[in-house]
């Protein structure tokens, strides 16, 4: 099954500042997780997720009830628990900005 994809304001504008060579990268592993959403890290609850792209990580939300992943983040090693945090406190947030998102 595929999920539609879905990004934050915070992952666009984070995806804006890395080389090109990283951005080809991430768009390879979008049609991947797109495929099969679980495929990158669980972070602590089951629809949490991170792949690590060379320096910096992924994190983004899994919503099998909406068939819909949500790209949140792109960061580095330094500040990776910081936003595992941040996405954990304001997931039901990201819930409600999906919805609009699909409606």
């Amino acid at each position: 099954m595929i999920y539609d994809i879905f990004t934050s304001k915070e992952f666009d504008k984070e995806l804006e500042k890395i080389s090109e060579e990283e951005k080809n990268k991430i768009i390879k592993l979008i049609d991947q997780i797109k495929e099969n959403p679980y495929v990158g890290d669980q972070l602590q609850i089951r629809s949490l997720r991170e792949k690590r792209i060379e320096e910096n990580r992924m994190y983004y939300l899994v919503f099998d009830d909406l068939k819909s992943i949500f790209l949140i983040a792109i960061s580095n090693k330094k500040d990776q628990q910081k936003m595992i945090d941040f996405i954990k406190e304001n997931i039901n947030t990201y819930r409600k900005i999906l919805k609009e998102f699909i409606n």
